[in-house]
């Protein structure tokens, strides 16, 4: 008996690390964001890919990043859009997801946090915990653009400090 429930957990084992390089690969792909140049490793939890129908790719850090991808290339149709689910770090169906809107923790590349939960519990446990609006893909991406002058300029505030701290 004993030797049936070491191989079960074995077999479960190998399954989770294979689940786990396959869910990664994206990131082996596209280490950095091309519009900003983070690591996807280190922003797992708010990576996204977009694929086109051309079979194009972006490896991006955050909606952010894919809304400017998205209006760089208006004549390109989107195959699929995946994002992180914040908890796993499991690519999911950007437009099936729930997403939250604010709240209090600072989001990636924008001062209004956008985060993906694959799970409505999940989001709303997200929301109870650090505030937010639950809300669907078309109005996180439609945030994402109202947000883009003021995210952008931030950026570009926060890298001219950080220049300028280092020329010192």
């Amino acid at each position: 008996m004993q030797k049936k429930t070491l191989s079960a957990v074995l077999v479960i084992a190998f399954l989770i690390m294979g689940v786990c390089a396959f869910a990664q690969q994206d990131i082996d792909q596209h280490a950095s964001c091309k519009y900003c140049g983070m690591d996807r490793k280190m922003f797992a939890y708010s990576r996204m890919l977009l694929v086109y129908e051309d079979g194009s790719e972006l490896g991006a850090c955050s909606l952010h990043c894919v809304a400017v991808d998205l209006a760089l290339n208006i004549d390109k149709t989107p195959k699929t859009i995946q994002v992180a689910d914040f908890n796993t770090k499991n690519l999911i169906d950007a437009e099936k997801a729930v997403w939250v809107i604010g709240g209090d923790k600072p989001g990636v590349m924008s001062k209004r946090a956008k985060w993906a939960f694959e799970k409505k519990a999940d989001a709303e446990a997200f929301v109870k915990a650090n505030k937010g609006t639950l809300a669907d893909f078309e109005a996180a991406i439609k945030a994402s653009y109202e947000d883009m002058y003021t995210d952008t300029k931030m950026i570009r505030e926060k890298r001219k400090a950080k220049r300028m701290k280092q020329g010192s």
